[in-house]
């Protein structure tokens, strides 16, 4: 059944290419366009917007000399446009850290109204007031990017009239006219992006994934024993190490990376790329030491090392805080975001994109348990790569000049900076990315959905292989997303009327799958971001699965079999997966301004005081619960502290959370007598040497 369902898609695959690989040289057509309809005076007054206040900073520097002639703040710095000494028009930004700029200079004849548009842009418009050719009757809308400093004419628009008023409103401006019989005229002018619906062929490819993943499910439904627990939590132990690391890298990387990452690196550099190098680092002393220690113990969930280390209670409120945290918070992140960006552009209703993700990956993972979700992921690993890397090259074919002129534009733009060597925890530096690298060390085995793949491994020397196998692929996998946002970048900066001036930071690479790709490349891309999102979802459900048969169920049920245990994870994994869409559907019908900050800042403040536990287990002899409980605690009241006067940057609460909880969970165990159980095999200074055989209880 396998071969020939290989043998299928081998066809498949073979057939699409060619209609893909046909399209490389054909560039889609921009979807941008200015819309101008007409308005009652009630509803102009509706969309017309309210001047806002700026304070003017002190001209000097580049602005020395200058009349202003309009300011206007937005996106963390202040923006005029002023006459220059020499009285020609000039574009200033001033912020914090650099003061007045001079900016790319502003088309002839802008008027002084300005209006913001999306998270980094700003509309301007001439009228035949300001343009000098003095018969023209039309009026030219601009935009700018604030990330490429460039000018763009979004469209032109006849005047009915005279004008008589403008005034920046929603989307655009707002033109009265009186024409030549004397009838007032209210215009409201829109930038407007068309969304392009997906061909045959795009459909084909998602599809066909689609199907794939599922079939796997099916064939491991057949073959899976129904009887036995570490079956379906953990693949029977037998999971070749490749497959679990190359599962572990499609784990950690969501639809959101693969959406935001090239959205960071297209709007600043490459300095979070230096977390991925100084990982490298704490790699080593994970493989060598922390990941064969717990894999001797034979766990099924990570939080049974916090029962046999500490205490039962310890263990239990752990693994509920991360059950929570799983189905409120991760599930519903990881469905909603990527919908949300797909369908800004390409018009994929969000409520289908996230029930067919959901659906699928809850269909698959019930029937196949682990030994699907990691065939699954291997399977998601190539789709997500592969078309990343066709975006790149893409992109680079696309872009004038070739692969040396985009080198050139991107050194000249600071594009390839990775390393911050400043001790300025409010920033992305090197010292900050080589903390979190330690802690990470120190707390590996906090991340249940992680080290569920360690655990399926053969022994613990393949589980360390595993660890190596991850690191292998994390930095070029994550060097082709940041190059996808450089290539974007560079694009956009030639081509800076294709931008769409009206959408989010994080929408730039969707709209360029929507706007810019062929057919069938648009299919590959979107498939692409499905198989990142629901190889993050997979692993998700089956280890809030694992959690509650394994830490609650087995952990009290006084008539508790293997069977019940299976038969009540397959229950979980559909009522995990079912919370999951319902939470995204919820969040897709607010309005959500910052919710993956705020995401991320939770998962420090709540779990990084759990994560030290680990470190306090594993690297001390000393430490015992009542000093674990009292470092907790600590953890949580003292990162809630720092986080309400924003101490650091939101990246380095969760290293704060763990220190915190280490150098007091440490300190308060001398507080108490010192651990009377023997410490055989929980301690990198008391390691097993054989793998230990538990019992559930």
């Amino acid at each position: 059944m396998l071969a020939s369902m290989f043998r299928f898609v081998r066809r498949a695959c073979v057939l699409l290419a060619l209609s893909i690989f046909g399209s490389l040289a054909v560039q889609a057509k921009g979807l941008i366009s200015l819309k101008s309809e007409p308005l009652s005076a009630a509803q102009a007054a509706a969309v017309i917007s309210a001047p806002a206040t700026v304070n003017q900073p002190r001209l000097e520097g580049a602005a020395a000399g200058s009349t202003p002639l309009s300011l206007i703040s937005h996106y963390d710095s202040v923006w005029m446009l002023a006459r220059g000494p020499g009285g020609a028009l000039a574009w200033l930004e001033h912020a914090k850290a650099t003061g007045w700029r001079l900016r790319a200079a502003p088309p002839a004849g802008l008027r002084s109204e300005l209006q913001p548009g999306g998270q980094a842009h700003l509309l301007a418009i001439a009228t035949p007031e300001t343009i000098t050719t003095p018969e023209t009757r039309e009026a030219v809308v601009y935009t700018y990017s604030a990330i490429t400093d460039t000018w763009a004419t979004v469209g032109r628009t006849t005047l009915a009239g005279r004008l008589t008023a403008l005034h920046p409103a929603q989307g655009g401006f707002v033109l009265t006219t009186i024409s030549p019989d004397g009838k007032e005229q209210l215009n409201h002018l829109t930038v407007i992006l068309t969304k392009r619906l997906l061909s045959w062929i795009d459909w084909a490819i998602i599809v066909l994934y689609l199907v794939v993943t599922a079939a796997i499910g099916f064939y491991y439904y057949a073959r899976q024993h129904k009887t036995n627990n570490e079956d379906f939590f953990l693949g029977g132990r037998a999971i070749p190490w490749w497959a679990a690391g190359v599962s572990l890298y499609a784990t950690g990387t969501s639809a959101i990376s693969y959406i935001a990452i090239p959205a960071k690196s297209f709007a600043t550099n490459w300095l979070y790329l230096a977390g991925s190098f100084m990982s490298m680092v704490g790699t080593i002393f994970v493989a060598l030491w922390v990941v064969p220690l717990i894999r001797r113990l034979n766990l099924m969930s990570v939080y049974h090392y916090l029962e046999m280390r500490f205490h039962p209670k310890l263990r239990l409120v752990a693994s509920a805080l991360a059950i929570v945290m799983q189905l409120g918070g991760r599930m519903s992140m990881v469905l909603f975001l990527p919908s949300l960006a797909v369908s800004a552009v390409t018009g994929v209703n969000v409520t289908h994109s996230i029930l067919i993700m959901g659906a699928v990956t809850i269909l698959y993972t019930v029937m196949g348990g682990m030994r699907a979700v990691i065939w699954t992921d291997f399977i998601q690993v190539i789709v997500m790569l592969g078309g990343a890397f066709v975006a790149i090259g893409f992109i680079i074919f696309h872009v004038e000049g070739g692969v040396g002129e985009f080198f050139r534009i991107a050194v000249a733009n600071d594009k390839f900076e990775t390393f911050d060597w400043s001790f300025d925890l409010t920033k992305a530096t090197v010292w900050g990315f080589l903390l979190v690298a330690i802690l990470s060390v120190l707390t590996y085995p906090q991340d249940q959905v992680m080290m569920q793949r360690v655990l399926a491994t053969k022994s613990d020397k393949e589980a360390g292989w595993s660890i190596w196998t991850l690191a292998v692929i994390v930095i070029p996998g994550n060097l082709t997303f940041f190059a996808i946002g450089t290539a974007l970048y560079v694009f956009y900066r030639q081509h800076p009327a294709s931008l769409n001036p009206m959408l989010s930071v994080d929408s730039t690479f969707p709209q360029f799958i929507a706007a810019e790709l062929p057919v069938g490349l648009t299919g590959l891309i979107i498939a692409g971001i499905f198989a990142a999102s629901m190889s993050t979802l997979s692993g998700t459900m089956n280890s809030v699965a694992t959690l509650v048969s394994v830490d609650f169920y087995e952990r009290y049920s006084r008539n508790f079999t293997q069977a019940k245990s299976v038969r009540l994870a397959e229950i979980m994994t559909v009522v995990g997966g079912v919370i999951g869409i319902g939470t995204a559907l919820a969040l897709a019908s607010i309005n959500m301004t910052s919710a993956l900050d705020t995401w991320f800042e939770l998962t420090g403040l709540l779990g990084g005081g759990f994560a030290g536990c680990y470190a306090l287990g594993m690297f001390t002899r000393r430490a015992n619960w009542q000093g674990a409980i009292i470092g907790v605690a600590a953890s949580i009241v003292l990162t809630f502290a720092a986080w309400s006067i924003r101490l650091v940057h939101p990246y380095f609460y969760l290293p704060v959370a763990i220190t915190i909880c280490i150098v007091f969970g440490y300190a308060a165990s001398y507080c108490f007598p010192a651990p009377h159980q023997s410490l055989r095999g929980l301690t990198v200074y008391t390691p097993h040497q054989t793998p230990l055989i538990l019992s559930t209880q």
